[in-house]
């Protein structure tokens, strides 16, 4: 067939059936910003740094901006890679994590909360997390059955949180921190130092909470990635 007639075939098709759109590259790039964010997540957790804060909000409203495309982009496509459910359930379960990130800055801004070793633990897991979720995208494309050990590693990394998440917890209800926080002393603010060191166990817990929360996003996406690999591969 001449060349030209070939073309014209084939922008007539593709006004008839529009080319599959490349959803690995679209999951890969959100999982990307996913680390990108986890890598600033750490960096907080490290310093305490408010510029890092401001650099999760604004990664966090970019994810935001990612997930929408890329639904939109699905909403539209007339035939996909894989089923239409897992790719959506991927995209917003990646754009969790990132979520968490930030709102749990947030409030250890509003609760006026400064990071400990406990958080910074479980940020570095979430985010060795993360990396394992974008190995294990960045392969599907090519040899999903190899991406695998990388779910499996993402999975992993969301029980070490939990692990990193009784310990903290167990430190900070235990009776002897509490006495530490509490000294004897002459005067009656005993009871206003007991008060606040009641406040701050309970504010340091609902950080730990969102940490934990946000790896079980982490886990529910390492999940989708071996449910996506199971039915491709």
């Amino acid at each position: 067939m001449d060349t030209s007639i070939r073309a014209r075939w084939q922008r007539l098709i593709e006004k008839v059936i529009p080319p599959m759109p490349d959803f690995f590259s679209l999951m890969n790039e959100q999982c990307e910003l996913c680390v990108q964010s986890m890598d600033i997540f750490v960096n907080y957790m490290e310093s305490g740094d408010s510029d890092k804060a401001k650099q999760i909000r604004r990664l966090e409203k970019h994810g935001d901006a990612l997930k929408m495309r890329n639904s939109r982009i699905l909403n539209k496509a007339f035939t996909t890679p894989m089923d239409r459910e897992d790719i959506h359930d991927a995209i917003t379960r990646i754009d969790d994590i990132i979520n968490y990130a930030k709102t749990t800055v947030r409030e250890m801004e509003v609760l006026d909360l400064k990071p400990d070793q406990y958080m910074l633990e479980m940020a570095i897991e979430l985010r060795d997390g993360s990396e394992a979720l974008q190995r294990g995208f960045a392969m599907l494309s090519t040899n999903p059955s190899h991406a695998e050990d990388d779910a499996l590693a993402a999975r992993k990394a969301e029980r070490r949180v939990e692990r990193v998440y009784r310990q903290a917890i167990a430190q900070l209800f235990h009776s002897k921190n509490l006495i530490e926080k509490v000294p004897a002393d002459n005067g009656g603010i005993e009871h206003q130092q007991l008060a606040m060191a009641i406040i701050d166990i309970f504010k340091h817990r609902e950080i730990y909470r969102h940490i934990s929360n946000g790896a079980d996003h982490l886990a529910q996406a390492a999940d989708k990635l071996n449910d996506i690999i199971v039915k491709i591969s």
